[in-house]
């Protein structure tokens, strides 16, 4: 197994770590803004406020993206087991 390969196994983790992390921590990110603005417009300082509509954000994301994220995911898993017999010699 030399350096490179090893760095190309670390690139493609890292780029479906990304991909299929990005919807859900832009969902999350947008969720929160919008619920920051409207704490601070209507002065409402509750903290409690901000993790319903986050979390309900972070399912509807879930859910409309899961077919991508899971093919995402199964096409790394697959490119990984035929990829590393070559790896290893």
């Amino acid at each position: 197994m030399t350096i490179e390969s090893v760095m190309t196994l670390a690139r493609m983790a890292v780029e479906t770590s990304m991909a299929v992390a990005a919807p859900i921590l832009m969902a999350g990110l947008v969720a929160g803004l919008g619920i920051s603005v409207f704490q601070a417009v209507t002065q409402i300082n509750e903290m409690t406020l901000t993790f319903i509509p986050k979390i309900i954000a972070v399912g509807l994301v879930i859910a409309v993206f899961y077919k991508f994220m899971m093919n995402h995911m199964l096409d790394f898993t697959v490119r990984m087991f035929t990829t590393f017999p070559a790896m290893i010699r």
